[in-house]
């Protein structure tokens, strides 16, 4: 969601490309809730952090703590955020639940995103 909201929201100052430790499928519910305020995360796909080892970028942000832990260092980066977000995937509940839920975490995202991003 990180990924998708700093493209949409600062094309112009901006290229984020988000990645995993441990890369799975992407979250339907977290196409959904992100559909729901109109970005497009179909064409979206889960990607390992071991396809970007020797690319050089400006910030390293990781959003979970076993990230953070694991995340490889990437020399050249100007600075390394780290704001932990809870897993929407690991949310146990009904239907409506887990989107609430994923709705949540989409909200704090986007908040993260605009608050750090959106001053530079």
């Amino acid at each position: 969601m990180a990924e998708a909201f700093l493209n949409h929201l600062y094309p112009e100052k901006f290229q984020a490309f988000s990645a995993g430790t441990k890369p799975g499928s992407l979250n339907p519910y977290v196409v959904k809730v992100m559909e729901e305020i109109g970005i497009d995360m179909s064409g979206h796909r889960s990607k390992s952090v071991e396809e970007f080892i020797g690319e050089t970028f400006d910030y390293v942000v990781t959003v979970c703590d076993q990230a953070k832990e694991s995340c490889p260092f990437f020399p050249g980066a100007k600075e390394y955020l780290h704001q932990s977000f809870p897993d929407p995937s690991s949310f146990q509940g009904t239907e409506e639940e887990k989107l609430e839920f994923t709705r949540m975490v989409r909200d704090k995202i986007r908040a993260f995103v605009e608050e750090f991003f959106g001053k530079i």
